[in-house]
């Protein structure tokens, strides 16, 4: 009779102090479901409170994995932040320094003399188109981002455009003893829908750019090339100076500098790739770069030919 009333305490006694050290490690789990989800991690709010230690580990470390990259990946967008501030502040000072110093000259005396007034005059007004040229830049590529730019479509003859640039180009690239050139004779007019402007704009962008960077006496050359059944692919290359491969991925960002010195040779906004990039993307189109360091670079982006029934 002791016996089994000792059993049956015993075990009542058992099943009660299991049933409390459950409900305490529940307790335990559920505060550190509730401090996780504190944290918006929808993982653990979207699933039941588990008390299998195991699963627990698992589901933490992959909340601390996830967290993990997130972290990271602020820090990367807070160094691009950083160093995007410091190129654009890098970009909008020089000008204005420049135009500043040629203006407390003129007050300081200098306008007196006709000849220097007009002289400093003339360099401010160019440091003041230098800051329009870069502020202009600034609001197209905000103005792509946001959806806000509207493209004007039509068909037009994609090789007579590039030959215009190349009108346009002639004599800087003159400067430098550099030939822009077809890699053929097109005798017929390859036909492309797009906005005719913009696209005018991402050949003198890529065209410039090759001028900048290319060395004295050598050739930029454009190919056009059939990619699939309503496309075309145009390519712009040259045998300049080449980028170095960490540089790649990062060259459509704005103001990124592959020269780290923080000085330019060559004028310009630093934006022309990034604005070729946003136009090239507002067609809904891709943009390509390949380049061997020291040898030379090759950009290229697709575009939709004209319907055949437009060219009728």
């Amino acid at each position: 009779m002791i016996s089994i009333q000792t059993l049956c305490i015993f075990s009542f006694a058992f099943f009660v102090l299991q049933y409390r050290v459950e409900r305490f490690i529940y307790r335990g789990v559920k505060k550190i479901y509730d401090d996780v989800s504190l944290l918006e991690s929808t993982s653990f709010q979207d699933q039941p409170v588990t008390t299998n230690m195991q699963t627990l580990t698992e589901e933490i470390e992959k909340f601390a994995k996830n967290k993990k990259v997130e972290i990271e990946t602020l820090k990367i967008r807070e160094g691009y932040r950083k160093e995007f501030l410091g190129n654009i502040s890098h970009e909008l000072k020089t000008p204005l320094f420049t135009v500043q110093g040629y203006i407390l000259t003129l007050l300081d005396g200098a306008m007196d003399d006709k000849h220097i007034r007009k002289k400093y005059l003339v360099r401010a007004n160019k440091g003041v188109e230098r800051l329009i040229y870069i502020v202009r830049d600034l609001d197209m590529i905000t103005r792509l981002e946001a959806g806000d730019l509207h493209l004007e479509l039509e068909n037009f003859d994609i090789v007579e455009l590039i030959q215009g640039v190349f009108d346009m180009m002639e004599m800087k690239a003159h400067k430098k003893d550099i030939t822009l050139t077809f890699d053929t004779i097109y005798k017929e007019p390859i036909m492309v829908y797009a906005d005719r402007e913009r696209i005018q704009q991402v050949v003198s962008n890529l065209v410039v750019n090759s001028i900048k960077y290319s060395k004295a006496s050598s050739t930029t050359e454009v190919s056009i090339e059939d990619l699939v059944k309503n496309k075309i692919i145009v390519r712009v290359t040259d045998n300049g100076e080449g980028i170095e491969p960490q540089n790649l991925t990062r060259l459509f960002e704005r103001f990124y500098r592959v020269d780290k010195s923080g000085s330019r040779k060559e004028g310009g906004s630093g934006l022309g790739l990034a604005i070729v990039k946003h136009i090239i993307e507002a067609h809904k189109e891709k943009i390509y770069v390949e380049s061997v360091y020291g040898v030379g670079s090759e950009f290229s982006f697709t575009l939709e030919k004209a319907k055949e029934s437009a060219k009728v």
